[in-house]
This record gives structure tokens, sequence and C-alpha cells, in this order.
């Protein structure tokens, strides 16, 4: 038996007056996921613990069936294998976003989707005013997510980072890293300097220059969030005897595959937006599948239309991922198979950013009765044979689904 889980970054909506009371997945003409779901079983699943913020780091950990209260140590440190960065025990890894400031405030936590090539010339002069080896080191990544590692910087849960997707329209001063305990004062400050001293590098930059002149938003601060140690987690091997695979254009999925043991597939073209290559990466699952047990395919573009309140846009990223993927995938497949779609959370257009609501999943096997739902989405799911997934994690329901 063959495991494909594909994961609809932030799919999950509310009921939008724009498209007539209904969410984006019941809009969106999405054939291969009404299958799964009329072919199988569905249901909701809770994939952010109460007591963790719904993050797709959060999020995604539950879905590979690792316990994010333990796992979760920080987006920097899941991200950061993926770009080959190597963490000591007590070294503390950021996200680093490139973000757009205006008026004093957060007004775009990506810089208007800066490009990979130009944030990487703004990195470099950020790496050239504040890169100390062993102590401060700056890395590029894609498009606006980059990487600030500090060594031996042991305790990052004692100073609060804000995501900047959350804090959008926020006011700079109100939402600067702030100490939590008097003893991180200085370690918080020497991010808040970092921060502010990040304007009179970036706002006259060549890149920033010439990306007004198009009329583009400039990367002119950087913002670093997400900072934690690296966690130490089981593979997947060791801990269901499988080997897998993952496709994703984001470094946090892909870290968190290394961490899992899973093989990591690049794919040209994977963008991470709704220009991504759908195709190529179906074509490379279904290669994947050759050598592994399971495939996870990951797909940003739902997310990131629902983080800039694009509801066209939401609803065509769900039809490309179903007919250019989801569909090229099921078609291409020949020996028995057990699939399963879902979002790791919602991204709700009205809100901009992530929620925790449970979201919506299908699991379709050979063997699996199915429920009586005909399609996939929110209300949908309320009617599956699951019911209300609360105790255990999607990985894990699938490979038990044989």
């Amino acid at each position: 038996m063959k495991y494909i889980l594909v994961i609809g970054d932030g799919m999950s909506d509310y009921p939008i007056p724009e498209l007539g009371g209904k969410t984006p997945l019941q809009a969106a003409h999405k054939p291969h996921m009404d299958s799964i779901a009329a072919h199988g079983r569905s249901g909701l699943i809770k994939n952010v613990p109460d007591e963790c913020t719904p993050g797709s780091d959060v999020a995604i950990c539950s879905v590979l069936s690792y316990d994010p209260r333990i796992y979760c140590t920080g987006r920097g440190p899941l991200e950061a294998p993926s770009r080959g960065i190597k963490l000591g025990a007590n070294d503390t890894a950021y996200r680093c976003n490139i973000i757009t400031e205006e008026d004093g405030k957060i007004a775009d936590y990506s810089a208007g989707h800066i490009t990979t090539p130009e944030a990487a010339q703004l990195i470099a002069a950020i790496k050239k005013a504040y890169d100390e080896p062993g102590e401060i080191e700056f890395y590029s990544g894609l498009d606006y997510r980059h990487f600030l590692i500090m060594r031996n910087f042991p305790h990052p849960e004692q100073i609060k980072c804000n995501p900047p997707h959350d804090v959008t329209g926020s006011p700079i001063a109100e939402v600067l890293p702030k100490a939590k305990v008097p003893q991180a004062e200085k370690n918080a400050q020497l991010l808040r300097d970092m921060i502010l001293g990040s304007r009179s590098i970036l706002r006259m930059h060549p890149v920033n220059i010439e990306r007004e002149k198009k009329g583009k938003r400039p990367g002119n601060l950087i913002w670093p969030w997400g900072g934690g140690k690296k966690p130490s987690m089981p593979t997947l091997k060791e801990k269901f005897g499988i080997k897998g695979a993952v496709i994703s254009a984001v470094d946090l999925v892909k870290g968190l595959g290394t961490y899992a043991g899973m093989e990591i597939i690049n794919v040209e073209g994977a963008t991470g937006l709704a220009d991504t290559n759908y195709e190529g990466k179906a074509d490379a699952a279904l290669k994947a599948l050759k050598t592994n047990d399971l495939v996870c395919v990951h797909v940003e573009a739902p997310d990131e239309a629902g983080h800039v309140g694009d509801v066209k846009l939401k609803v065509k990223t769900i039809e490309d991922l179903d007919k250019r993927l989801l569909g090229r995938i099921m078609d291409g497949l020949s020996e028995p198979y057990a699939i399963a779609i879902l979002p790791d959370h919602p991204t709700p257009i009205k809100v901009r950013t992530h929620t925790r609501d449970p979201v919506p999943f299908a699991i379709a096997t050979p063997r699996l009765k199915p429920d009586g739902v005909e399609v996939f989405d929110e209300e949908s799911a309320k009617k599956g044979g699951f019911g209300l997934v609360e105790k255990d994690y999607l990985l894990s329901l699938l490979l038990s689904q044989k």
C-alpha cells in the first residue's frame, strides 16, 4: 500500500458574502477532492491544541503526528535545516522576514512578496552590517523568509517576538521584541536594535529604489520572530516503520521533513505562491512513491491568498491544486493507495491570519467504507464518519486505514 498526504495550506475558511455565503472550498470546482470524500470517509480534525498558537509549525507538526507541545520549539529551528543551517544545543534560530514599514506601522509581512533574488541582496547588506561569525549570523532563504541565528543564546522563550502576519497594521513601537523577564532585557534590546537599525541599511538600497519606481512595496525592515532551539524528534521510520518523502516550496515543511527523516524533494518552479509548479509537484510525488511508502505534498498558495484577503485568488488556488496536482497524482497511480486531503489550519479571508478552528479532512482507501458524504468542505465534513477528531493525528489515521 502506498500513502499520499496532500496539504492545502490555509484552505479552510468562513462563509464569505462575495461567494453567496459559501466558503472558498464550497465555491471552488474541485472534483478530485470531492471524489476522495465520496469514496472515503470525512471528518473535522483539531490540529492546534488549545495551549498552542495556530501557526503552520504547530498545525503541520500535528498533521505529521508529532505532538506540537513537545516538538514545536519555534518556527526558526524548524525551518533552518532546509537551508543546511547547523544548530548547536544552545543556539537560537529565528525566522527573519523582510517586511514593509509605512508610517511607523507594519504594512506588509512579505514586502509585497519580494522575490528571492531581490531579498538575497537585502540580506547580504544586513549580513555585512550585523554578522559576527560565531555570535550573530544571517542566512538568506526563500522570498521574504530568512534566518537570524544567535549562537550561545539559550533562552529564546524569555523574549516575546510577534509574528509579523499577526500584527500587520500595528505600530512598530508596540510590537517590537519584549523581554518577559529582567535578565532577558539585554538580548531583547539587541533584537530591537537590529530591527530599527535595518531601516537605514535597507531604505535606500538599490533593490528598494527600483521596487518603489515600479510601484512595489520596499523591503525596508527586518523582523525576527519564531525563535527557538532545535528539537529532538523521532523519525517516521522509528515511529511507524515507513519511509517517506516530502514536497514543498517552504522551508518549514522541508525542515520538519528533515527532522522526521524524510526525503526532501525540491521541484523547479515551486514558489509557495499561486504561480507554483503544480504539475511538477505531482510528477515528483509519483516518482517518489516508487521508492517511498509515503509522500506528503504541501501547497502554500491558498494560505498566501488568505493572508492578503483575495477571495478570487483563494478559490483559484484551491481549483488549481485540485485539477493540476491532486488529479494528476490520482490519475497517475496504478497500485492500491490510501490518500488524504486537508488544510493544516484555516486562514480566513475575513481575518487574514491563522485560526485554531478544526479543519475538514477526507481519507479514501480501497477498504474504507464510504460514509455518505459526497463533497469536501467545512460543512459537509461535520457529517463525516470520523466525526470531530481531537485526540489523534492525521498521519496516524491515514496509516491505520489499510
